[in-house]
């Protein structure tokens, strides 16, 4: 008998991992006024990139349909993240920007998630989680991957 795993474990316990740092960061933001987040909410915000986004390109950089996009913009809107503005080039068009609470909740989000790295360091230490993150840096780098966050939402339809 051997002592391995069998392999569904693995997508399992990285799932499992992703998880509990997308929950804690909610109970995180919860607490500091956004209760009504969503991890989408946090992945759109980032596919806005700094300089906004149409709703088409939202839904590109999220590699979801047009219609999903304008659903998540419609909740950003809704929550006070994200405005539409008219497109500076092409009046007809309009652009979706982040706003300051946009923009506050993000980096609140980067904090939090300092945090809950830290706790991992206290429980793994600090080299074990370095190596984990660098393991994981190369599994995604190999399977052609850029690693990229915004990537996430589309292929977890």
């Amino acid at each position: 008998m051997t002592s391995e795993r069998p392999g569904f474990e693995l997508p399992v316990l990285l799932v499992g991992a992703f998880r509990s740092l997308v929950d804690g960061l909610h109970v995180e933001l919860s607490r500091h006024g956004h209760d009504q987040a969503r991890p989408v909410h946090g992945f759109a915000l980032q596919a806005l990139g700094v300089e906004g986004a149409s709703i088409s390109e939202l839904g590109r950089r999220l590699g979801v349909s047009k219609q999903a996009a304008a659903k998540t913009a419609a909740s950003l809107e809704e929550l006070g993240y994200a405005v539409r503005r008219a497109h500076p080039d092409d009046r007809r068009s309009r652009v979706l920007e982040r706003t300051a609470r946009g923009v506050e909740m993000l980096a609140l989000s980067a904090d939090i998630f300092e945090n809950l790295r830290q706790h991992w360091v206290q429980r793994l230490g600090a080299e074990r989680v370095r190596a984990l993150e660098a393991d994981l840096e190369a599994i995604v780098h190999d399977a052609g991957g850029g690693g990229s966050l915004v990537d996430v939402p589309g292929w977890l339809r």
